[in-house]
């Protein structure tokens, strides 16, 4: 049966922000970082996980005693599909749905930043150069996004509005789709990434997107190609990205996930020309912490009363029951 005053667990970086405190008003919080996880879940039902970076969950799970439901203030959930959750009766959810408009008008942005050349144009008006140039149009040219679900979907709308075609790729080749039209096999990207100006990656990170983007098919993009990416930076195999910007197999690249976050100093990703660096901040709007906390009362109080839950993950697919990558 469950608690009508549940304890709640929200594991934070350090410091939790302010708007974390409001679960406070509708079950017991404790607040909890990486270190305090073992003691903090004995007895909780609900583990609400706003450092969602952290590998704390897994060393801490033999503690979780009464545990029944976590939820992720973020829409991807790598970080949790440890075996011993995947095979537990833990309910998994997350916050789809706060970042996809955000996102999608961060990568039109970044397209437009590459195709009006804004970063040379800041750069030069630091240096007070005045130099003309001529720039590209977006109308017309041709986007594959990578990955289907709700952040790839938003961003075809938004890139489709925007006057270009989209196609898009995920686990299963198809046409006819509402918002890609094709959509081509991930496993045949190779095959594919060479017809497209802008490559989008908004895939989540699981055993077959991982290092999809990797030297092969980086070869075989358009020496004028860009690409994105907003999902995961594990999606792209870093040292191959890096040597294909050298050697001019693309025009560059927009990146706002990395492997290692922060980016270390010494990447050469910070002075390769043609590469936008921004520190996982492309979901990331005004307000928008208090809609992940939203997020989560909304389904604290739905477990409460013994509704549905929102948002809930297939743990063996690694992703929002009935959406695809």
């Amino acid at each position: 049966m469950i608690n009508r005053t549940p304890t709640v667990v929200a594991l934070h970086g350090g410091t939790a922000p302010e708007p974390v405190t409001r679960i406070g008003d509708h079950a017991n919080l404790r607040l909890a970082t990486a270190e305090e996880l073992p003691t903090a879940l004995p007895g909780a039902e609900v583990l609400f996980v706003w450092d969602f970076r952290t590998d704390a969950i897994a060393a801490a799970w033999p503690h979780a005693d009464a545990l029944r439901w976590i939820h992720t203030a973020s829409a991807g959930v790598d970080r949790l599909l440890f075996p011993a959750l995947v095979d537990s009766p833990v309910v998994l959810t997350n916050s789809r749905g706060v970042f996809d408009r955000p996102m999608a008008e961060y990568v039109l942005g970044i397209v437009l930043a590459f195709a009006k050349d804004l970063h040379t144009t800041l750069r030069l008006q630091d240096r007070r150069q005045w130099r003309h140039r001529e720039t590209e149009r977006i109308e017309g040219t041709s986007v594959l996004v990578v990955g289907t679900g709700p952040i790839g979907r938003a961003i075809a709308r938004q890139l489709t509005a925007a006057g270009m075609r989209v196609c898009g790729a995920g686990r299963v080749a198809r046409s006819g789709d509402p918002d890609f039209g094709d959509v081509h096999a991930s496993s045949d990207l190779a095959h594919v990434i060479g017809a497209f100006d802008y490559v989008v990656l908004a895939a989540p990170l699981t055993e077959q997107t991982k290092g999809l983007i990797n030297a092969d098919v980086l070869a075989r993009c358009r020496p004028n190609a860009r690409l994105i990416n907003v999902g995961r930076g594990e999606l792209v195999v870093e040292a191959d990205l890096v040597a294909a910007l050298r050697a001019g197999h693309l025009a560059g690249a927009a990146l706002d996930v990395f492997p290692a976050e922060p980016l270390p100093e010494s990447s050469p990703l910070w002075e390769l020309p043609g590469v936008l660096v921004s520190p996982h901040m492309s979901g990331d709007t005004v307000g928008w912490i208090d809609e992940l906390v939203d997020v989560f009362l909304t389904n604290l109080r739905a477990y409460i009363s013994g509704a549905e839950l929102r948002n809930v993950v297939d743990k063996h697919r690694g992703y929002v029951s009935g959406t695809e990558h």
